[in-house]
């Protein structure tokens, strides 16, 4: 699905530069077979980047109207333009899905890789902080985004528990922790508190199978603990998607293992959530080589399913921009091969969506703005395949469990580009569903809240304690796969 069989003009859209964040001009330009996001800055140059490798692959992912809607409160005026008016502005396009919140940047690794900069000497948000990002939250979705607690690394906090149980008692449905899964692992108390207090799913930093693997990204053996903490989840039914960073010349080579991997912990696993590296936070300046676009994952899971999957099979977002992701859903025959569910509507990062007004016409923003129908099946489709599936006890399987059953065998498989200061677009910013609450409480969109120039500044992010020199050398080493 990658050879070339067209081309097409420059597309005009904005970006930033790499070295001072500057809004520039851009094009996407076809390159050979791949499409580059190309911009020249006057003070630093030019900078050209692959987006998507395959040409024919990228015209027809574009293809179909996009399904828009302003967020219903805006914070921050326009003034100096995207992406240095997040808070969401009236510029932006599209309504939140999926909310993080940062509650700690403390971490109990110190993983090469970090798109957060974690430590093991951050600090934690307080209780009223985050009581306080949630009235906001709710102020601004009406409490009907999912929420994702994130960090740092969430669980090095002893009250995380009371986290969930805050998030819940504001009316938010479906609660998501991120997480290295170390503490699941060693403490299943910690585990069964979690799901007491209303866990519905936990997104595993799933690198691989391996501890090569592993120790090259997050500096540690894991093998282990991930297969323990997968196993904890499952015992107090807690949903698990596997959330593989994807390096090239490092764990691409185990994109079917992690397949395989969860294919045999279904119904735990419930999907595995791709991310191609992104090179922000903890990460060198990075060169066309360590770049790994989302429909060369697809090809590799084409590849690994020996026939039974085709790159049809993986569809883009309805509700983001087409170019930020993929997501098809499968269900696991006896054989234990995937078959794609090809009646299954389209998608968005793993979550189904229906058609929905034309752009322009969802509410303009700062007034009272029509829900959005895609966001919101959005949402409500990845509660129901992201959840762990109820267990039936009966000894027979009547019409509804019979439902369950066939759940309980399906996975999600999907991915998502996040963008940094090389590759950000800002028509595919204005359009993020996936956001942040900042520490002043203002909402912005997940790749501009974690954008970091080539020295490490950010424009949202707070500032992380100084990179060791040390530390910048390991991840060169580990992104250049030697």
């Amino acid at each position: 699905m990658t050879s070339a069989c067209c081309t097409f003009p420059d597309e005009p859209t904005e970006s930033v530069c790499p070295v001072c964040l500057a809004t520039i001009p851009a094009v996407r330009r076809a390159v050979g077979d791949a499409v580059h996001l190309v911009k020249t800055c006057r003070s630093h140059g030019t900078f050209s980047v692959p987006v998507w490798r395959g040409l024919a692959s990228y015209v027809r992912w574009g293809e179909g109207a996009r399904a828009l809607a302003r967020p219903p409160v805006c914070a921050t005026p326009v003034d100096k333009g995207c992406p240095h008016d997040c808070g969401l502005c009236p510029d932006h396009r599209q309504q939140s899905c999926c909310v993080l919140l940062e509650v700690t940047s403390r971490c109990d690794l110190a993983c090469p890789v970090c798109f957060a900069s974690a430590s093991r000497h951050g600090r934690d948000a307080s209780l009223a902080e985050i009581d306080g990002w949630l009235d906001a939250l709710a102020e601004a979705t009406g409490a009907r985004v999912h929420v994702q607690i994130s960090g740092g690394e969430p669980t090095v906090r002893d009250d995380l528990p009371e986290i969930v149980r805050r998030v819940r008692a504001r009316g938010f449905d479906f609660v998501q922790l991120n997480t290295n899964g170390v503490r699941l692992a060693q403490d299943p108390d910690y585990v069964d508190a979690l799901a007491a207090a209303g866990l519905d799913c936990v997104f595993l930093q799933f690198d691989g199978v391996s501890d090569a693997v592993h120790r090259r990204i997050r500096g540690a053996r894991l093998a282990a603990l991930k297969e323990l903490a997968v196993a904890r989840c499952g015992n107090v039914g807690i949903g698990v998607v596997l959330v593989p960073t994807v390096v090239p010349g490092v764990n691409d080579r185990e994109i079917g293992a992690i397949v395989d991997f969860a294919v045999a912990r279904l119904p735990e696993v419930r999907a595995v959530h791709f991310q191609p590296i992104s090179y922000f936070g903890r990460c060198p300046e990075p060169s066309a080589a360590t770049r790994i676009t989302l429909p060369e994952i697809v090809d590799r899971l084409v590849a690994h399913g020996c026939g039974t999957l085709r790159f049809d099979d993986f569809r883009p977002g309805s509700v983001e921009n087409p170019y930020c992701s993929f997501s098809g859903r499968f269900r696991v025959d006896g054989s234990g091969r995937l078959r794609a569910e090809r009646d299954a509507p389209r998608s968005c990062c793993g979550v189904a969506a229906e058609p929905g007004p034309p752009a322009g016409e969802a509410g303009s923003c700062c007034s009272p703005a029509r829900p959005s129908a895609d966001v919101a099946r959005a949402r409500r489709y990845v509660a129901g395949q992201w959840r762990a599936p109820e267990r039936s006890d009966a000894a027979g399987l009547d019409a509804f469990d019979t439902v369950l059953a066939a759940r309980s065998r399906t996975l999600g498989l999907s991915g998502m580009a996040f963008q940094d200061a090389w590759t950000l677009d800002l028509d595919r910013v204005r359009q993020c569903h996936i956001h942040v609450v900042a520490p002043d409480r203002r909402i912005v969109p997940f790749c501009a809240y974690n954008l970091t120039d080539l020295s490490g500044r950010s424009l949202y992010r707070p500032a992380a304690p100084a990179r060791p020199a040390r530390a910048a050398v390991v991840a060169a080493r580990v992104l250049a796969g030697a």
